[in-house]
């Protein structure tokens, strides 16, 4: 196991991010997760699950564009045998969000009816905005306001405060700051979670992560890998080192002497995988 992998944060605003959760619950009607589709589990919060119950909740799969299409499938299949209605999108560039007004008004159909049985049909639906950080809960919201009202950046811990954001006359929504669990049962949800960018990079030894996720993808994107970088390896089973210092030598990151520089390869790596440029890969699968 890698030092990667034992990684956990949880900074105190996230404790006060529980807190503000479950005050806000009884004034709202439901909740959308926000979960990144490359890695489903390890991006959802089991903290998400104690503090929402049985609230009626929409999962978004976003970064749907660089998961794989065929795992997100699947996922979506997953959720809803397990009575919970997802949506793969794109939060950057929309692709997929046209989906998520009509399935709000599906979700929540009997509470409409009854609002309407009462004469208050026109009452708005509040939904909480909730996820871990560097999810795109921002992205989400803006996309679906039409304009930039919740502060997007591409790095974690940035949404500190709670806020009310109009998407239309039927629909709020309240954005809420990143949340994780306190400590990963699992090792491998840190190592995932630090390969997307959800654990501050600072955190970890950059190429040591940067050597895992090369591990990974080697042995289950190998021709995804290859594609991106020709000049390694074709076997499926070379260490992570080596992996990193071929993609190094083949981008002519060097450094004096003719040696690779490790840590910029690290960023490329990490910088391509994060934002697509390797291939559309998904990591977890159901089950």
């Amino acid at each position: 196991m890698t030092e990667a992998a034992s990684v956990q944060w949880f900074p105190g605003h996230m404790a006060k991010t529980r807190r503000m959760i479950k005050a806000s619950l009884s004034v709202t009607d439901a909740v959308v997760e926000v979960i990144d589709a490359r890695i489903p589990k390890a991006s959802r919060s089991t903290e998400l699950d104690k503090i929402i119950g049985t609230k009626p909740k929409i999962v978004i799969l976003n970064k749907s564009d660089f998961a794989d299409e065929a795992a997100t499938k699947l996922w979506i299949k997953y959720y809803s045998e397990n009575g919970v209605t997802a949506i793969a999108a794109d939060c950057r560039s929309g692709n997929g969000l046209g989906r998520f007004s009509p399935t709000v008004k599906r979700v929540l159909s009997e509470l409409l009816a009854k609002r309407k049985a009462k004469g208050v049909g026109g009452k708005a639906l509040r939904l909480m905005v909730v996820g871990i950080p560097n999810v795109g809960k921002s992205s989400f919201i803006n996309r679906m306001a039409g304009q930039s009202k919740a502060k997007v950046e591409d790095r974690p811990g940035v949404t500190r405060d709670k806020q009310w954001v109009t998407v239309d006359k039927e629909i709020e929504l309240l954005d809420m700051p990143g949340i994780l669990a306190p400590k990963f049962e699992d090792k491998q949800v840190g190592e995932y979670l630090a390969f997307t960018g959800a654990v501050k990079d600072d955190v970890v030894d950059i190429e040591v992560l940067a050597c895992r996720l090369l591990e990974v993808l080697n042995a289950g994107y190998h021709d995804t890998l290859k594609n991106r970088y020709p000049k390694i390896s074709d076997s499926a089973d070379v260490p992570g080192y080596e992996l990193l210092e071929q993609v190094g030598m083949s981008r002519g990151l060097l450094i004096s002497g003719g040696e690779v520089s490790m840590e910029r390869a690290a960023s490329v790596v990490l910088g391509e995988f994060r934002n697509g440029r390797l291939g559309r890969i998904t990591l977890e699968l159901p089950g």
